[in-house]
């Protein structure tokens, strides 16, 4: 059963950002982490940090982009 998280302003932002697309310059031949790839990476880092499963979030339905909700992690 999902239960209903709320991020701060910080990670909102946080979760903003990481979405935003990226200059891409190759430089030794390494593309950069693509917007979808940031944004897993934040979302990773929120559920551990929230305790939740970090692929399991939904729209809460709030109409608040703070509010969420993710199957709590066991």
């Amino acid at each position: 059963m999902k239960k209903r998280y709320r991020l701060t302003d910080a990670e909102l932002e946080q979760v903003l950002n990481a979405s935003k697309p990226v200059v891409y310059k190759v430089f030794g031949g390494h593309p950069p982490a693509s917007p979808q790839e940031n944004a897993n990476r934040v979302w990773k880092e929120l559920a551990a940090k929230h305790g939740f499963v970090w692929d399991s979030c939904e729209d809460a339905g709030t109409g608040d982009p703070h509010d969420f909700t993710a199957t709590p992690s066991a």
